[in-house]
């Protein structure tokens, strides 16, 4: 991949605060691109912003509510109206805390939706929101981030990904006459810093004893399938979900 591949792009990025989303600002900003790190979280968003212009990158914030139309909208017109257009849009906010990892009936109806409305509402909302602007534009993508856990689907947080995995597929039906490549990722334990704090040691240890390779998930292994999706080398990729687990996916469906 080239330093500057991506030189004259713009991608979007939501829940581009923290984690994931600001790690893929990062790379895709050290490649050329303008990078729009969208965050409900005003402060964090331009909190990344600002470190990847420190790093010698181009990149924007702007705070939103993927739940919210008339945000994201906004996002949208905003973005064209200063940066020319949308290239990629990696629909990477979403809620995945030890919170969601019981059973339904232990989380409740309140949770569940506002779960359900993040998870896959979001994805909806700012999919839609983005399809007009980028038809037509040369090697458009879009990148879904799915879970391992949505193979399982043995909890709440699971189905909301197995939600996100046949999004990506009925996406990828829908805007493929256009050129818009539609893909997603499906992480397995990756080692971030929320994780670590969040997840007991006990629920940890499950988890790596079902990978197939006995190594610890990084951001970086993540950041790579992002960077290979949106790329001009997975131009006859679309619709798929790319499994990042170490194997985890194999023994749980």
């Amino acid at each position: 991949m080239s330093a500057q591949e991506h030189k004259g792009r713009v991608a979007i990025i939501t829940g581009g605060g923290r984690g994931f989303g600001k790690a893929f600002g990062h790379a895709l900003a050290a490649r050329g691109a303008h990078v729009v790190q969208v965050d409900i979280d005003a402060e964090a968003g331009e909190q990344a912003a600002v470190e990847i212009r420190n790093a010698g990158g181009s990149a924007s914030a702007f705070a939103a509510d993927v739940n919210d139309e008339e945000q994201i909208a906004r996002l949208m017109t905003e973005t064209v109206d200063n940066h020319g257009g949308v290239d990629i849009l990696i629909n990477n906010a979403g809620l995945h805390s030890a919170e969601f990892a019981v059973p339904m009936a232990t989380t409740g109806v309140p949770r569940l939706r506002r779960l359900f409305d993040t998870n896959v509402m979001g994805t909806i909302i700012c999919t839609l929101a983005a399809q007009e602007i980028m038809k037509g534009r040369p090697n458009a993508s879009i990148i879904n981030i799915s879970s391992a856990a949505g193979y399982g689907a043995g909890t709440a947080y699971g189905v909301t990904k197995l939600a996100v995995r046949g999004l990506t597929m009925a996406s990828a039906r829908e805007l493929g006459p256009f050129g818009i490549r539609v893909n997603a990722i499906a992480p397995g334990l990756i080692f971030t810093e929320t994780i670590r704090e969040e997840l007991p040691p006990e629920m940890v240890k499950g988890v790596m004893a079902q990978q197939i390779l006995p190594i610890e998930g990084e951001e970086r292994d993540i950041v790579e399938a992002m960077l290979y999706l949106v790329s001009e080398q997975a131009r006859f990729v679309s619709g798929e979900t790319l499994r990042v687990s170490a194997g985890l996916s194999m023994s749980i469906g």
